[in-house]
C-alpha cells in the first residue's frame, strides 16, 4: 500500500471517530446474571471508604443457575471473606458475582447468558436468598443495571433528547421502585442551598468528562464562583473534606425531616466556612460555590440521601 493511500486511511478513521464520538469502553450487550428483580440497588458511598452499597442484589433461590452477565473471561473463581465469588473480565470493566460457587475454570471464555455457577445461601439481603453483582473498572464502582442497558443508550442519535430525557425519567421511577424513594416523594421541607438555575438534573446522563452514560445522584445549580452556599435545613456537619472527584465536600445530617432521616451534601465548593460537628441552621451561610474536584465549571452539585438512599433532591426543595 502507498503511503499517501495510507495516510488518507488513517485521517479517513481519524474523523470517522471524531463525527461519531467514542461509545463507552463498557456499552456492551448485557444481561442480568439471574431471572429475578432487583431488591436493592445501587447506592455508592459519598466518599471511597465510606459506607454505602456498591452493587445491585438480585432475588433468586439458593441452587439458582448464575449466568454470564456479557461475553469475557473467567479471572477469578475462589473465595473472598468467607463467600465463594466468581470474577469476569468484560474488557474494560469486570463483574464480581457473590455468593457462587463457580462451575468454569480461571481463563475459560464465556458468553453473556452462559453458566458460570450456582447460587448459594448467606448473602444478607431484603429477600430470602440473593445474588450480589458488582461492576467495577479499576477500583471504580459502577452501576451493574448500566452494563444491561448501555447498549440501548449508546444507539440514540445525538439529537433524541425528548429520548434521553424518557429513559432518564424511567431510570429515576426504577430507583425509587427499587426503594431509593426512601418513603415519600419529598414535601419542600429543604431550603434553596445556593442561587442558580438548575443545569443537571437527578438521572441518568452522559458524563460531561468521562463522556460515558452515569447516574447522576443529584443536581448540578449553576452559579459563580464565589457565591455563597447555605444549609438546606438545621443540622450537624458530620463531613467537611477535599476528594478527588467532588473536590470540596460537605455533608449535613438533619435528622428527621417529613418523617424521614435526611442527609444534604454539597460538591466542588471552593470552600466551607464549617468544620464536622459544627452545628448549623437552615439558610445559614457554610461555604461558597467553586469548581474543584471532577467539574467543568462554576457549580454547586446538590444531593438528598432519605433513609440512607440517595434521591432526587427537586422534590424536597422548597
Amino acid at each position: 500500500m502507498h503511503r499517501g493511500l495510507v495516510v488518507v486511511s488513517l485521517v479517513t478513521c481519524l474523523c470517522a471517530a471524531l463525527v461519531l464520538g467514542t461509545p463507552p469502553a463498557w456499552a456492551v450487550d448485557g444481561s442480568l446474571p439471574v431471572a429475578g428483580p432487583v431488591v436493592r440497588g445501587f447506592d455508592p458511598p459519598e466518599v471511597r471508604w465510606g459506607s454505602g452499597h456498591r452493587g445491585v442484589d438480585l432475588e433468586a433461590p439458593a441452587g439458582a443457575d448464575v449466568r454470564s452477565p456479557a461475553d469475557g473471561v473467567v479471572s477469578f473463581v475462589g473465595v473472598v471473606a468467607g463467600r465463594p465469588v466468581v470474577v469476569i473480565d468484560h474488557g474494560d470493566v469486570r463483574s464480581t458475582l457473590e455468593p457462587v460457587e463457580g462451575s468454569v475454570a480461571v481463563g475459560a471464555r464465556v458468553g453473556r447468558g452462559d453458566v458460570v455457577g450456582m447460587l448459594v445461601a448467606g448473602h444478607a439481603c431484603p429477600a430470602a436468598s440473593c445474588l450480589h453483582w458488582g461492576l467495577k473498572r479499576g477500583d471504580e464502582y459502577l452501576d451493574p443495571l448500566s452494563l444491561v442497558t448501555a447498549g440501548q443508550v449508546r444507539l440514540l442519535p445525538d439529537d433524541a433528547t425528548a429520548a434521553v430525557r424518557e429513559r432518564a425519567r424511567q431510570r429515576a421511577a426504577a430507583l425509587a421502585a427499587l426503594g431509593a424513594g426512601g418513603g415519600a416523594l419529598g414535601s419542600g421541607v429543604l431550603a434553596r442551598p445556593a442561587d442558580g438555575a438548575v443545569t443537571s438534573r437527578f438521572g441518568m446522563r452522559f458524563h460531561p468528562i468521562f463522556h460515558e452514560w452515569r447516574l447522576h445522584a443529584g443536581v448540578d445549580l449553576s452559579a459563580p464562583c464565589g457565591t455563597p452556599i447555605r444549609a438546606a435545613a438545621d443540622g450537624v456537619v458530620t463531613h467537611a473534606a477535599y476528594d478527588a472527584s467532588g473536590g470540596w465536600r460537605l455533608v449535613i445530617a438533619h435528622g428527621s425531616l417529613g418523617g424521614v432521616d435526611l442527609q444534604t451534601v454539597y460538591l466542588h465548593a471552593q470552600g466551607y466556612s464549617v468544620r464536622v460537628g459544627a452545628t448549623v441552621t437552615r439558610g445559614q451561610v457554610v461555604g461558597s460555590v467553586g469548581s474543584t474536584g471532577w467539574s467543568t465549571g462554576c457549580h454547586l452539585h446538590f444531593s438528598v440521601k432519605a433513609d440512607g438512599r440517595q434521591v432526587d433532591p427537586e422534590p424536597w426543595l422548597a
